[in-house]
């Protein structure tokens, strides 16, 4: 009967070779639509039908059958028939020894002879097919290579894999010469998976042939029932049992070497397969020493977290020995990353790091804050030495400056500062004068860096380079992560930490006060007070405090603003900017105090050299010092002082500070006086004789000049009369002006101060001006009046005109009136008007003291009068006028004759002395233009 199904067809197989009882997939269509429809399948023509797994109508499992060769693999179905197969499987036997473990029984026949028990070996053995270790096939057209060929290419070796001189390379030509590289590969695979299989051990054989295995059974037990069936006795049972006991210690004492060579190899196999298991413990110690050394902690971290995860507990004696060496050199890590967590040159990184590593490693302690406690010691010990290192050097240096102004002292030479602070930055400073003579220290040393300018450079840096990191790490000491392995935030040490903050800060504090404010610190305890140091005095310490104060003051504020940057709000940051403000408050009172001596002193600086201008008239340079000076303090106090940053207060926030700062701007303003009037009353001591001065002029030309001396009295009095009037009128304004604009307060109050003591001064060297030019005058005038035995009453020359002690009169009025004008001609008017005033009041006076006139003395008197009149009306005032009407009362009345006498004597006098009264008249006036006569030779 035709089949009503097409018939099976097999288009895959897999594995395509292997020996008898090999695992194979069969894949292809038609295979039925249950495993009912199966009813037969042939491997290389063995029945495996037993074995055969219908999985689906396109896959069958099945083991192979003992068919030997390539032959097809035809399956057999109830309605389909047999089948077909467009592939074929390569059946082929293994090499069993005597010693393998193998599944499928074994035909000894081939490879044990009949003789053995006449003692001679075998030789089948050889002739037996050898198990390929790489189960491929060599097909190919190429011929095999004879044994010569190979051992010429092969010296002292051997293709046979039981030897010991066994070479891979004359295997493979010998067995596998036509393989190609891809066939090799899968050779090694196949080489690597036989491996594997033998290294499972029984476990693993039991598992893959379970199913020949139960068969096996299966027949035992229905062999044992058969022969129980016909032995009735039991007598062919117990001799069979006897037979096999005698033969299995007959097969134990023929192997027992063997199988306890065999049972050392496996355990040595174990031995290396734990091992190799466990390499990762037993490589773990090394791995740890060599991670350490390259410095991969984190490498070293998790190597132990996962040992100790792994093994911790492990109750193995081997690994619990290797875990102790383990943890031993975990111990020694650890003790190395705590010392260099106390190496406080490490950065605010590494310390992260190396407290992150100690906690991972479940450090006994808090290594954060050990190291937070270590940064503070390290860095109070800093600041402790930076302070007594400069206290130190500034009395070296006062005690060298002493012995160089000693005759025969020692000679000095500079000590290099040897800096004993570990700062990150190698803050070290050495002598700058090391390289210079002996001789020249001595001179270069009135001019070294004060030692407390270098303090406060070297103290702030040490803040500002270790401060910042040890506040950042205290931070962290409470931001830190909770899910962090080990971490506990003791939330009880934030006032402690606070608390350390605080006592750094103090300290740079109180060591800065000690040296620029000690004053700040008089009421604490004595021992307290001695801890921050007690700087010598010296007699410059001011001078040299006014010029170093400001970029210590910049310093300073540069410091407290940075720091008070990291945290705004802290009671640290509180200290840092009352230090800053009591800094800027010193350095303003400093800076004042020492543009008041400074201008006290500008008295040695006077040249007497008048410069003279259409504004200012004559004034010398000391205005012009006075000035500079106070806008270069002005311009100081603003750049360091003054000008606010954000975080700061104002500095005249505090009315007792702004108070003290109006008292010492008013004292500033007034200081100039004093220098002035010093000036005038006792100028400094100068060489009388003149300074001879060579200029020259190009390569041949010399001219000498000649310093003049300080001058004479009624000179400085009048110069200083014109710089104290430009100072008052010019120079205090612009200077308030400047102090309102720098946020200066209650300047009104300066500015009348100042205005009150200029004007007194101004008011003293006018009245000594004054007194100095007409006392010579007033005090010449009635001796000239009365020289020749002169006398109203007797006098007959009254046709000789004005007489000649008018005309000195007139000429020591021209005098001073040229004076005055070469310096400053807006005081000739001042000044003349008092001195004019002054000798007309003197000759009227002298002219009312006469009792009795004849007719040529009234004339005289009258002509003389008028004449002074005339003369000084530019300058007359009422009571002048007062003073001409009343000696005119006193003269007797003239007659008709006598007043054209007078007039004409009046007009003769005007033109002789036209020149002369030139000086007297106003720049309104008109200059009358005429010539001299002959009588002008007679003025």
């Amino acid at each position: 009967m035709a089949p009503r199904y097409p018939p099976p067809l097999v288009t895959g197989v897999s594995p395509k070779e292997g020996p008898p009882g090999t695992r194979i997939t069969i894949r292809g269509e038609n295979f039925g639509n249950d495993p009912r429809d199966l009813i037969g399948l042939k491997i290389c023509g063995m029945d495996c039908h037993l074995s055969a797994e219908w999985k689906s109508s396109s896959k069958i499992i099945a083991r192979t059958g003992p068919g030997r060769g390539m032959g097809d693999v035809i399956p057999i179905t109830r309605y389909g028939g047999k089948g077909s197969c467009t592939v074929g499987f390569r059946g082929y036997f293994l090499h069993i020894g005597p010693l393998q473990e193998y599944a499928v029984w074994v035909d000894e026949s081939q490879t044990v002879q009949s003789n053995l028990d006449r003692g001679r070996p075998a030789t089948a053995m050889a002739a037996k097919e050898e198990e390929d270790p790489l189960g491929i096939l060599d097909e190919g057209d190429k011929p095999k290579l004879r044994e010569e060929e190979l051992l010429e290419m092969f010296p002292e070796a051997s293709g046979n894999m039981s030897l010991e001189n066994f070479s891979p390379g004359w295997y493979l030509l010998e067995h596998h010469r036509n393989a190609s590289f891809s066939d090799l590969k899968a050779g090694l695979s196949y080489m690597k998976r036989k491996a594997s299989t033998r290294s499972e051990g029984p476990i693993t054989f039991v598992r893959s042939n379970l199913t020949t295995i139960l068969d096996c059974l299966d027949s035992l037990t229905a062999m044992y029932e058969k022969y129980s069936e016909e032995d009735i006795r039991g007598d062919c049972m117990n001799s069979y049992a006897v037979l096999l006991m005698q033969a299995k210690s007959c097969a134990d004492g023929l192997f027992q070497e063997v199988l306890g060579r065999k049972d050392k190899a496996d355990s040595t196999r174990n031995a290396l397969s734990v091992i190799q298991k466990f390499r990762f413990l037993f490589h773990l110690p090394l791995n740890i020493q060599r991670n350490i050394q390259k410095g991969d902690y984190n490498m070293v971290i998790n190597d132990y977290e996962k040992a100790k995860s792994l093994f911790a507990e492990t109750e193995i004696k081997i690994f619990r020995k290797v875990y102790r060496e383990v943890e031993r050199r975990i111990a020694g890590f650890r003790n190395m990353l705590h010392k260099r967590l106390k190496d406080t040159h490490n950065t605010l990184d590494e310390q992260k790091k190396l407290i992150r590593y100690l906690v991972s490693l479940e450090y006994k302690g808090d290594p954060a804050w050990e190291c937070l406690d270590n940064q503070q010691n390290w860095l109070v010990e800093l600041l402790d030495d930076c302070k007594d290192d400069h206290i130190e050097e500034e009395k070296n240096g006062m005690q060298s400056d002493h012995q160089t102004s000693t005759p025969g002292g020692p000679q000095w030479k500079p000590v290099n500062r040897v800096n004993k602070s570990p700062i990150k930055s190698g803050i070290k400073r050495e002598s700058s004068f090391s390289s210079l003579s002996s001789s020249d220290q001595q001179a270069v040393w009135r001019f070294r860096t004060p030692q407390k300018v270098l303090f406060i450079e070297d103290i702030t840096e040490i803040m500002l380079q270790n401060f910042p990191d040890f506040w950042r790490l205290g931070q962290s000491y409470f931001t830190r992560e909770k899910s962090d392995k080990g971490v506990k935030i003791d939330t009880s040490k934030h006032s402690k930490m606070k608390q350390m903050m605080t006592e750094v800060v103090s300290l740079f504090s109180n060591y800065v006060r000690a040296a620029f404010l000690p004053e700040s610190l008089e009421g604490m305890p004595e021992a307290e007070r001695e801890k921050f140091g007690i700087w010598p005095k010296s007699s410059k310490q001011e001078h040299i405090s006014g010029n170093s104060l400001p970029s210590c003051v910049r310093s300073i504020r540069n410091c407290a603003n940075f720091l008070s940057s990291l945290d705004t709000h802290g009671d640290s940051m509180i200290v840092l900017k009352d230090l800053a403000f009591d800094m800027r408050t010193n350095c303003m009172f400093t800076l004042l105090k020492q543009a008041i001596s400074d201008v006290k002193c500008l008295h040695t600086k006077e040249t007497w050299v008048v410069e003279t201008d259409d504004q200012s008239g004559g004034t010398t340079q000391l205005p012009a010092l006075f000035e500079n000076i106070v806008n270069e303090a002005i311009q100081h106090l603003h750049e360091v002082v003054v000008m606010n940053k954000p975080s700061e207060p104002e500095i005249f926030s505090q009315r007792p500070i702004q108070k003290e700062a109006t008292v010492l701007c008013s004292q500033l303003l007034q200081a100039f006086s004093i220098c002035m009037e010093q000036l005038v009353f006792s100028p400094p001591l100068q060489k009388k004789e003149t300074k001879q001065v060579k200029v020259v002029i190009g390569q041949e030309v010399e001219l000498e000049q000649h310093g003049d001396p300080i001058p004479s009295l009624d000179k400085r009095l009048i110069i200083m009369l014109s710089n104290c009037r430009h100072t008052l009128e010019v120079v205090v304004p612009r200077i308030i002006e400047n102090l309102t604009k720098h946020g200066y307060v209650e300047m009104e109050k300066a500015l009348k101060a100042a205005q009150d003591t200029y004007g007194a001064l101004d008011q003293r060297l006018f009245s000594s001006y004054i007194e100095q030019k007409s006392d010579p005058i007033l005090g010449a005038m009635e001796p000239n009046l009365y020289r020749g035995g002169f006398s109203w009453h007797t006098w007959q020359g009254q046709n000789q005109g004005v007489r000649n002690y008018l005309k000195e009169i007139i000429m020591s009025l021209i005098e001073v009136h040229s004076e005055v004008f070469s310096i400053s001609p807006k005081f000739v008017m001042r000044v003349m008007q008092k001195i004019t005033e002054a000798v007309c009041e003197e000759l009227c006076r002298l002219v009312q003291c006469v009792t009795d006139f004849n007719a040529g003395g009234a004339i005289q008197a009258r002509l003389e009068l008028e004449a002074l009149h005339i003369t000084v009306r530019i300058y007359s005032s009422n009571h002048v006028e007062a003073c001409f009407k009343e000696a005119f009362d006193v003269i007797p009345e003239l007659s008709e004759e006598g007043k054209l006498m007078v007039a004409g004597l009046l007009e003769q006098f005007k033109a002789r002395m036209r020149i002369q009264l030139w000086c007297f008249q106003s720049e309104d006036e008109p200059v009358p233009l005429k010539m001299a006569t002959n009588d002008d030779s007679n003025c």
